[in-house]
C-alpha cells in the first residue's frame, strides 16, 4: 500500500472461496471486491460506524465480473482499486477491482456501479468533500469514462 488511498490489498484464497471445479467461485470475487472497497473507505476515514453516523452509505447497483485466468486454492492475489467512471456530481461511480496473480496475469476484474444513499431520505447523494477527494485521487482505469 503506497498511501492512505489504499490502492491494493493482498489475499490468499481460502477453502470456502473455491467451487466444485477447484476454481475461485464467483461470489468470492464479489465478497473480496466488497472487502477491498470497504478497506478503501476505512483507509480514507469512513468506517461502517462513520457512514451510519454521517447518515449515508455506499450502495452497489450492479456488479460485473470478467474472468481471465484460473485462481485455485492457496493462490496469492493482489486486488487493486481503480476508478473506472463517475458522473458529474460524484454521486454515482464505477469502482473496479482487478485480481492479479503472482505471475502477473490478470485473473479477473469486478466492475461495480456504486451510489451513495442518504439513509434518512433514501435518495442518492454526492459524498462529503473529503470522501469525494479520496475517490477522485484513486488510480484511474485505462477505460475511465464519465457516466450518467
Amino acid at each position: 500500500m503506497s498511501n492512505n488511498n489504499l490502492p491494493e490489498i493482498k489475499v490468499r484464497t481460502r477453502w470456502g472461496e473455491i467451487d466444485q471445479n477447484g476454481h475461485m467461485r464467483n461470489v468470492a470475487y464479489l465478497d473480496l471486491s466488497a472487502n477491498c472497497r470497504m478497506d478503501f473507505f476505512i483507509a480514507n476515514g469512513y468506517t461502517l460506524i462513520d457512514f451510519f453516523g454521517a447518515g449515508f452509505g455506499p450502495i452497489v447497483l450492479k456488479d460485473e465480473i470478467e474472468y481471465r485466468a484460473e485462481v485455485r486454492l492457496g493462490d496469492e492475489l493482489t486486488i487493486t482499486n481503480e476508478l473506472a467512471g463517475m458522473n458529474g456530481e460524484g454521486s454515482r461511480f464505477i469502482f473496479r477491482n482487478r485480481f492479479m496473480r503472482t505471475d502477473g496475469k490478470l485473473a479477473a476484474s469486478v466492475s461495480s456501479v456504486v451510489i451513495f444513499l442518504d439513509l434518512a431520505t433514501r435518495k442518492k447523494i454526492a459524498p462529503p468533500e473529503k470522501l469525494l477527494s479520496a475517490i477522485l485521487a484513486m488510480n484511474k482505469a485505462d477505460d475511465y469514462t464519465v457516466i450518467k
